[in-house]
C-alpha cells in the first residue's frame, strides 16, 4: 500500500498509509493525544479530525489546551444543544451557534420563549445525544440544493445566510437526525463532549441589527471533564459576585438610565474614585514631562475627512449640523492633538513634545454589545500624543513602557504584551509601516520583554503595542496601548525645523495607560471586589460611637481626620454597634473607628479593619499618621 509523508510542527516528518486522516496521525503519535485531540491545523487551516491528509501536508494536532481546539470542541457542543432543542421544539428556527471565549451560544427563534426553567430538560436531551456518540458527518451540496432544503423547512435565517454566500459548494454537518448549515470543523463525534452546562438566556437582534427580529441567545459552556467544568462554574460564581454592575449599584458608584443607553451616570462616591485615579495620573505625568491639553468634542466634518476617520470609522460616529455645516462628535482625540501641534512653528529643540489629554469621546455601539462600564457609548480616554523625531522613537517607547509598568504595579496588576501589525484597511506606505513596526519591536527587544505578534491587528494608521492586564481571577483585559504613526503627520502636514534648517516630518506616538477610564474603573471594581485600597476608597473610615452619649466625640474625631485630608463619616444612627460595623463592612469601608467612654477619656479610637478585624487602640493623632501614610504610599491593603 502506498504511503504519504506529513510534516509536524517541530519540523519532523511522519509516514502514514495513503488515505490516513488527521485522527490517524494523532493515533500514530500516541493514544493519549488521539483521545485529547479536538481538531487539526492542516496547512494553516483548522479542520475536523476525520479530514484525509495528503502527501506533504503540514499538520498540527489541536487539543482543548489551544484556543482553536477549544473552539472546535465548544462549537460541537453548540450543535448538540441545538439538536436537543429541535427534538423538544421541532418548530424552532435556528440562526447561528458559534464558540465564544468561555463557551458557546446559539441564537434561536421559538415560541413560547425558552427560560432557564427549561434548561434541565434541554440538558437531559443533550446527555442522550452525547451518550449515543453520534458522528459529526460533513456533507457538501450545491448552493441551489441548500436553498431548496432550508426553504422547504421555512428556515428563514439559514436561507438568508446561504443567499449571502458565494456560489459554490455549501457544507452541512449532521449528527443523528440533526442537520445544520455549518462550515465546521467539529469533533469526530458527540461522545467526546464529557461535561457541559447551560448558563443563561438573553435577547439578541438577528445579525446584531436593532431593526431586525429579536432572537433568544442561549449560552452554555463545555469541557473535556467534569472537574474542569466544576472549576469553571466556581470561577463564574466568584466573577458574578464581583460583577461591577452589581457592585456599582450596591456601593452607590454609578448608574445607567433608559434616557441614555450606554451613557454612564457617576454618583458622588464614584466621582471620588475617578478623581483619585486622575490625581495619580496627573501626578505621574508631571514627573515625566507631559503637558495637558483639552480639545473640542464637536468638530467639522472636514477634519475627520482629513484624519481618515470619515472613511475608516464613520459607522461608529455621531453627527450633527451647525449653520448648515456637517459636524461630528469626536470618537477619538487624535485630530485635536494634531491641530494643537500645528498651531505654532516647531523646532527639533521642542521635541519630544508630550501632550496629554483626558478627553471624552463618543462612539456608536450597537445596543446588544453594551455592558456596564466595559462597553459604553461615551467614555474618557487618558490619551497622550508624543511628537518626536525618528531618532527618539526607541527611547520614548521605552519611557512609555516603564510608565505603564509603574502604573500597573500600583494596582497590583500583572500583564503581558502583544505587538499588532498592519491591517488590511490601513493608510500609509509599506515603508512607513515597516519603519514603525521595527521601531516598536526594537524597543520591546531592548527591554528584553516577551511579546506575542498579532498579525494584521494594528490600528488603521499604525502598528501598536498592547498591554493586557490580569485581574485577581486571572482574566485578561487589554488596556494600555502604544501606537506609532507616520500617516497622521503626513495627513496634517506636520513639520519641525531640523538642525539642518530644513523642514522635517515628526513621528507621532498615540498612547493610553488606563485606556477607557470608565472601563478601567469597572476592572478595578471587579479586581478588588469593591474593596478599594485606602487611597481609592470613597469612604476611608467610619467613626462608630457605642452609644449616643459619645456622638459628639465621634464627630470631633471625624472632623480632625477630615481636616487631615481623609474621607470620613460618622454612623450616629440608633442601631447597635455590631450592626453599624457590619453595615460599614458591607459598604467596603477600610477602617471602622469605634469610640466609647475609654476612648473619649484618652483621645483615642479602637481600630477595626474590614479584613484584619480588631487592630487595637491608638490615639487620634496616631490614626491620622497611619492612614495618611497609607494613602500617600498608595498601599494595596494586602
Amino acid at each position: 500500500m502506498s504511503s504519504i509523508s506529513v510534516k509536524l510542527p517541530d519540523g519532523s516528518t511522519r509516514e502514514l498509509e495513503s488515505g490516513s486522516t488527521a485522527l490517524d496521525l494523532a493515533q500514530s503519535i500516541g493514544s493519549r493525544l488521539a483521545k485529547a485531540a479536538t481538531g487539526a491545523r492542516i496547512n494553516g487551516e483548522v479542520k475536523s479530525l476525520p479530514t484525509p491528509l495528503n502527501d506533504g501536508d503540514t499538520v498540527e494536532i489541536l487539543t482543548f489546551d489551544s484556543q482553536e481546539g477549544r473552539n472546535v470542541f465548544r462549537h460541537s457542543a453548540s450543535h448538540v444543544m441545538a439538536s436537543a432543542i429541535m427534538r423538544l421544539r421541532p418548530n424552532t428556527k435556528l440562526a447561528i451557534g458559534p464558540a465564544i471565549e468561555d463557551g458557546f451560544y446559539y441564537d434561536i427563534d421559538t415560541d413560547p420563549p425558552i427560560s432557564e426553567e427549561d434548561f434541565p430538560a434541554i440538558e437531559a436531551e443533550m446527555e442522550k445525544i452525547v451518550k449515543a456518540d453520534e458522528a459529526f458527518e460533513r456533507q457538501e451540496v450545491a448552493k441551489s440544493d441548500a436553498l431548496d432544503r432550508f426553504k422547504s423547512n421555512d428556515d428563514v435565517y439559514k436561507v438568508e445566510l446561504i443567499e449571502d454566500l458565494e456560489d459554490g459548494a455549501i457544507t452541512y454537518y449532521q449528527n443523528g437526525d440533526f442537520v445544520d448549515l455549518c462550515r465546521g470543523p467539529h469533533l469526530p463525534s458527540t461522545g467526546r463532549i464529557k461535561a457541559f452546562k447551560l448558563l443563561s438566556v438573553a435577547g439578541a437582534y438577528w445579525r446584531g441589527d436593532e431593526r431586525r427580529p429579536m432572537l433568544q441567545r442561549i449560552y452554555g459552556t463545555a469541557f473535556p471533564s467534569k472537574k474542569e467544568l466544576d472549576e469553571y462554574l466556581k470561577f463564574r460564581e466568584e466573577a458574578e459576585k464581583r460583577d461591577h454592575r452589581k457592585l456599582g449599584k450596591q456601593l452607590d458608584l454609578f448608574s445607567f438610565h433608559p434616557v441614555g443607553p450606554g451613557f454612564p451616570f457617576f454618583h458622588p462616591k464614584g466621582m471620588i474614585v475617578l478623581n483619585a485615579l486622575m490625581e495619580f495620573w496627573r501626578e505621574e505625568h508631571r514627573k515625566r514631562g507631559y503637558d495637558e491639553i483639552r480639545t473640542p468634542i464637536i468638530l467639522d466634518r472636514i477634519l475627520w475627512e482629513q484624519s481618515g476617520h470619515w472613511d475608516h470609522y464613520k459607522e461608529n460616529m455621531y453627527f450633527t449640523q451647525i449653520d448648515e455645516r456637517d459636524f461630528a462628535v469626536k470618537p477619538m482625540n487624535c485630530p485635536g492633538g494634531m491641530l494643537v501641534y500645528k498651531s505654532d512653528l516647531r523646532s527639533y529643540r521642542d521635541l519630544p513634545m508630550r501632550m496629554a489629554e483626558v478627553g471624552t469621546v463618543h462612539r456608536h455601539e450597537k445596543s446588544g454589545v453594551l455592558h456596564g462600564l466595559s462597553r459604553v457609548r461615551m467614555f474618557t480616554q487618558d490619551d497622550a500624543h508624543l511628537f518626536i523625531t525618528p531618532e527618539q522613537i526607541r527611547d520614548e517607547v521605552i519611557g512609555i513602557i516603564d510608565f505603564v509598568d509603574h502604573v500597573y504595579k500600583a494596582f497590583g496588576f500583572d500583564y503581558h504584551v502583544e505587538l499588532s501589525t498592519r491591517p488590511e484597511d490601513s493608510i500609509g506606505t509599506d515603508e512607513m509601516w515597516e519603519t514603525a513596526t521595527s521601531g516598536l519591536r526594537d524597543a520591546l527587544e531592548f527591554k528584553g520583554m516577551e511579546y506575542k505578534v498579532n498579525e494584521g491587528d494594528g490600528a488603521f494608521y499604525g502598528p501598536k503595542i498592547d498591554f493586557h492586564i490580569k485581574d485577581c481571577l486571572k482574566r485578561s483585559w487589554q488596556c494600555a496601548t502604544i501606537q506609532l504613526d507616520y500617516g497622521m503627520p503626513e495627513k496634517f502636514d506636520l513639520e519641525y525645523t531640523g538642525p539642518d534648517g530644513n523642514r522635517h516630518r515628526p513621528v507621532v506616538i498615540h498612547r493610553v495607560i488606563y485606556g477607557s477610564i470608565e472601563r478601567f474603573f469597572g476592572i478595578l471594581i471587579e479586581h478588588f471586589a469593591g474593596a478599594f485600597p485606602l487611597w481609592l476608597a470613597p469612604v476611608q473610615a467610619v467613626v462608630v460611637p457605642v452609644a449616643t452619649a459619645f456622638d459628639e466625640y465621634a464627630k470631633s474625631v471625624r472632623d480632625r481626620l477630615f481636616a487631615a485630608g481623609l474621607r470620613v463619616e460618622v454612623d450616629d444612627s440608633t442601631e447597635t454597634m455590631k450592626y453599624k460595623i457590619r453595615a460599614a463592612q458591607t459598604k467596603q469601608v477600610p477602617y471602622m473607628l469605634v469610640v466609647g467612654e475609654r476612648e473619649q477619656g484618652s483621645d483615642s479610637v479602637a481600630i477595626r479593619h474590614r479584613r484584619k478585624s480588631d487592630m487595637g487602640t491608638a490615639t487620634v493623632a496616631e490614626v491620622i499618621a497611619r492612614l495618611t501614610e497609607e494613602v500617600a504610599t498608595r498601599s494595596l491593603d494586602e
